[in-house]
């Protein structure tokens, strides 16, 4: 296993990351995005470190334990220490499957959400480290697998929120239609007003007809450089 280093989570709270296993801002806007209930059964595929998870437990935004998969052993063993250095054991299960053949029951989420790596395998160039590149190339799941195992894993009515690149976002429309789920809300970021997006939050309701909402932009720093306060609440418990 890499070495790892800890990381404060905010809250008194604390996450280990690695080299190869660590979190961005995406991340941190896809937790805010997909907003879980308490009551909400969730499932967060490719969960890498497990940050998702983790901030919904510092902010006690989920009640019922939480199912993270990766595929990768080494991810869910980052994921494990972190429970067990926040004393969260049992509030998340770190689950080490292929999420295209995932042994969890059908229809049993109301929430899943999905980082999915970015990348096609033809448009960048690979680096030495088999689990970067897992992590941010589609060479062991697409979008469409993502969508996929997110449309068995939902009850109807249920939501699939993601991130991704805004080049990608007819690829990640059509994948989720190809899974029974109607994309519903749509919001795009940007770094400072006026920029053109580097990343889209979608969110997708399982069973639902069409009807598409596109939210106001997210702006993540004022033109003075200087984070915006809607990104400041976002960012509470890390440096900006």
């Amino acid at each position: 296993m890499q070495q790892s280093k800890r990381l404060p989570l905010g809250g008194g709270h604390v996450i280990f990351v690695s080299r190869r296993h660590t979190f961005g801002t995406d991340a941190l806007l896809l937790a805010h995005f997909a907003a879980p209930k308490i009551s909400d059964q969730v499932c967060d595929l490719g969960t890498g470190c497990g940050i998702l998870p983790l901030l919904w437990l510092r902010d006690q935004a989920v009640g019922t334990p939480i199912d993270a998969v990766d595929i990768q052993a080494d991810a869910c063993a980052l994921l494990g220490r972190s429970l067990l250095e926040n004393s969260w054991e049992g509030r998340v299960r770190p689950i080490c499957e292929d999420l295209k053949d995932l042994s969890l029951p059908a229809g049993m989420y109301s929430l899943v959400t999905c980082n999915p790596p970015y990348r096609r395998p033809d448009s960048g160039k690979l680096c030495e480290d088999e689990g970067k590149n897992i992590a941010r190339f589609e060479l062991c799941c697409t979008i469409y697998d993502a969508a996929k195992s997110a449309g068995r894993l939902l009850k109807t009515g249920g939501r699939f929120c993601l991130c991704h690149l805004p080049e990608r976002l007819t690829d990640c429309v059509q994948a989720m239609r190809e899974a029974g789920i109607e994309p519903k809300r749509l919001r795009l970021v940007e770094q400072q007003a006026g920029a053109a997006p580097w990343l889209l939050l979608l969110e997708g309701i399982k069973g639902r007809q069409n009807g598409l909402k596109l939210l106001p932009s997210l702006t993540l720093r004022k033109t003075d450089g200087t984070a915006t306060e809607e990104a400041r609440k976002i960012y509470a418990g890390f440096d900006l």
